[in-house]
């Protein structure tokens, strides 16, 4: 099987030189996080993905998850183990609150940190991966004591927490839901429903495990408007702390997935289950969307983790097949062919894997930089500015990332040819794994209306016209620096799709909404270009500015800025392409009857 490494280096050349870790020492949380610190923490978060996490990946995909006739969940051989020093070693802790027991850290940190171990193992990674963001939703929304009680075992990895939405009928359209919530003299909710495809939903890695439900409370208003969101516990929790019994809450099934089978998805049934209002009765999607908004760029992570683990294995095996010469000749003569590197189509695939993944690094990264100025910049116009960044992108990198991640995938399988299709390799189940990640927290569909219906109009588009700022001050950069100007020029040919895109949204969309549907997932994919783009005039620059002073490996600082051109030269075009089909609007989708997509007899 290949190994998996993870991308230390690159990881603080995007801390170090785009985000600037030295910079950062007056927001707080930054103080503790300098280069060296920050550089020791990747380095063990790395070595534990790989020497503990990895080798447990495929054997996650063949064995799977068991549900019992009890209800448990047998987990995968050496998850809980492997849990188990994930917990001792403080890695749940990384970006929480010092108050609640955490470090308190930067999210830029636990991004980061967070791709290794999403890479070496998507399917572990997830048993804890949403109880960071169920943690932000209760303390937002809930009360003290809710925070008090639940919060600081969350944290400390002792205890998971879940989120529970969908139902067999209900999935995007929330509203449908038909859980119940019953008020109880005590102040508690009885719970009865069902909920589907609920990620980690039942397993015995914690000791407890804290679902975070959407209900309705009797003579709730119809639709969205009447959902409330409560906490459940799978153990009750008495006042010292101690767990009691068993809530009415079980698994009563374990989803057969096309991936991540190493994580139960579960179809958990809520039986009068015992639970506690989080915030206001009705206003509970308004919670539910604080954790929603956290998962979903971790979701976009995970579109680049999976990206980056297959990229990986698909250049170990470029470097040791032998297949073909050379087009200009045997590059090896005395070997009886040559390293498939030397293909020009070969090294398409991997030049751009190498562009998309490093790319998204840097935005993933960047994208949480905003999460935290939005909290804890000095200033309320910097927390603003912030905010409205990352409002804006959040769609784009969850949707961009995740397509292009997967993208990559399928293009690190090709590279394997007849291999890449069978299991030895492990790059089918990286396939395999990163397609959920196109799907759940919002399929990619929704996360592009997102972007259209609610991101561009918000505060009359101020985040859409920062954003344009921002790129034209990115550009007159690049421009000034002759060794970065022709990358910064695809830059600027790029945005202005984008911004023609807009226009014609802004001029087309009022008059037919069905424009504003069709156009959606294009836009979302301009934005995508433009914002990945952006990353890499960013990386070019400080790279040449590292050649010019002497600084830095020369053979990766060489390397950023011939990917970078690559990203220009064959990315950055697709702009255009895009924004014709936009500028087709809706007549060609919406013409044909729904009986028209039947096979004709």
């Amino acid at each position: 099987m290949p190994s998996y490494t993870a991308p230390v280096a690159d990881t603080m050349f995007i801390l170090d030189e785009i985000i600037g870790l030295d910079r950062m020492a007056n927001v707080p949380g930054f103080a503790s996080a300098s280069s060296d610190i920050v550089a020791a923490i990747l380095e063990e978060g790395g070595k534990f993905a790989s020497e503990v996490l990895h080798p447990l990946n495929a054997v996650g995909d063949q064995i799977g998850c068991k549900r019992n006739d009890d209800g448990t969940v047998t987990v995968p051989p050496g998850f809980k183990e492997a849990f188990d020093q994930f917990v001792a070693g403080g890695w749940t802790t990384l970006h929480a609150p010092e108050e609640f027991g955490g470090q308190g850290l930067p999210m830029v940190l636990s991004i980061a940190v967070e791709e290794y171990f999403t890479s070496a193992n998507h399917a572990f990674n997830m048993y804890h991966g949403l109880t960071g963001a169920a943690v932000a939703a209760i303390l937002v929304k809930g009360d003290e004591a809710l925070q008090q009680k639940y919060v600081p075992k969350m944290v400390s990895g002792e205890w998971c927490g879940t989120m529970n939405l969908t139902e067999p009928h209900s999935g995007t359209d929330l509203g449908l839901i038909k859980t119940k919530a019953e008020p109880q003299a005590d102040g508690s909710y009885r719970i009865s429903g069902t909920k589907i495809f609920i990620s980690a939903g039942e397993h015995e890695m914690s000791e407890n495990i804290i679902h975070l439900v959407l209900a309705k409370t009797p003579g709730a208003p119809a639709g969205s408007r009447g959902i409330s969101l409560f906490l459940v516990p799978k153990y009750f929790v008495g006042d010292d702390g101690a767990l009691g019994d068993h809530n009415a809450v079980s698994c009563g099934s374990i989803e057969h997935k096309m991936g991540i089978h190493g994580n139960a998805t579960c179809v958990m049934n809520y039986d009068g289950a015992t639970g506690w209002m989080i915030g206001e009765e009705n206003k509970g999607l308004a919670a539910m969307f604080i954790m929603m908004n956290q998962a979903r760029l971790g979701v976009g992570l995970q579109g680049l983790a999976q990206a980056e683990l297959a990229y990986q294995y698909s250049v170990q095996y470029a470097m040791e097949r032998r297949q073909g010469r050379a087009l200009t000749g045997p590059a090896e003569p005395d070997k009886p062919a040559d390293t498939l590197f030397v293909h020009p189509d070969v090294r398409r695939m991997l030049m751009e894997g190498k562009a998309i993944t490093e790319g998204l690094r840097a935005l993933c990264i960047w994208g949480a930089l905003q999460v935290d100025l939005a909290k804890m910049a000095p200033t309320e116009e910097e927390r603003v500015a912030a905010d409205d960044l990352i409002s804006l992108l959040t769609p784009v990198i969850k949707g961009y990332g995740t397509d292009r991640g997967f993208d990559v995938t399928v293009m690190a399988q090709q590279v394997f040819g007849g291999h890449g299709y069978i299991w030895e390799t492990g790059v089918e189940q990286a396939v395999r794994d990163a397609r959920i990640a196109m799907i759940y927290e919002g399929a990619n569909g929704v996360q592009a209306m997102d972007l259209v219906g609610r991101k561009l109009p918000a505060n009359g588009g101020r985040s859409i016209q920062a954003f344009f700022k921002l790129i034209g001050e990115e550009v007159a950069l690049g421009k000034a620096v002759p060794e970065t100007a022709a990358v910064a020029e695809a830059l600027e040919k790029a945005n202005q799709q984008l911004q023609a895109a807009t226009m014609w949204l802004l001029q087309n969309a009022m008059t037919n909404p069905n424009n504003a549907g069709a156009a959606a997932y294009a836009y979302m994919h301009i934005m995508g270009i433009v914002a990945v783009g952006m990353m890499w005039l960013k990386m070019a620059r400080a790279a040449q500015a590292q050649i010019a002073a002497g600084t830095g490996n020369p053979a990766y600082l060489n390397a950023k800025l011939v990917t970078a051109r690559y990203f220009a030269e064959r990315i950055m075009p697709d702009a255009g392409a895009l924004r014709r089909k936009i500028e087709g609007g809706a007549e060609v989708l919406m013409a044909l009857p729904p009986e028209a997509f039947l096979t004709a007899a």
